[in-house]
């Protein structure tokens, strides 16, 4: 299943992380690496594997666009100008990887997020602008229906 950019177009915009990728075709993800000896998956790519110490093994691949909460944190206070509260969560990945990002579309109230729930990743155009007048591309986090 294609992920969900919500009908954001993706030409000219900017990845806003490394591993974000926006294809001239195709829908963004994702990336990682995944380690040919341990079977590990990272995030990102990476040139040598964390878990067993192999260099020069790993593959990249698209990371799954469903995975499950790990852990979240409800923010009350940030910096000026970012709405609060928000919910902060990290996210297995189905499939392998592991990814922080903010769970959306849910209300930031401990009695509706649930360890362990069923989480998609979507992709929006970020809310702000750099200081050259960049848009980029983000993710997120909300509960999978």
């Amino acid at each position: 299943m294609p992920p969900n950019t919500e009908a954001t177009e993706t030409a000219g915009l900017l990845p806003v992380v490394p591993f974000l990728k926006i294809p001239e075709e195709g829908s963004p993800f994702l990336s990682g690496s995944l380690c040919s000896q341990c079977k590990t998956t990272f995030l990102g790519e990476r040139s040598f594997c964390a878990k067993c110490g192999s260099r020069d093994e790993m593959e990249t691949l698209a990371l799954a666009n469903t995975g499950e909460l790990y852990v979240y944190s409800i923010v009350f206070r940030s910096f000026p100008g970012i709405e609060v509260p928000y919910v902060s969560a990290i996210v297995d990945l189905d499939g392998g990887g592991t990814v922080k990002g903010n769970l959306i579309n849910i209300d930031p109230e401990p009695e509706k997020i649930k360890m362990g729930m069923a989480v998609e990743v979507i992709y929006r155009k970020a809310p702000r602008k750099d200081a050259e007048g960049n848009e980029y591309l983000t993710y997120y986090f909300q509960p999978k229906i």
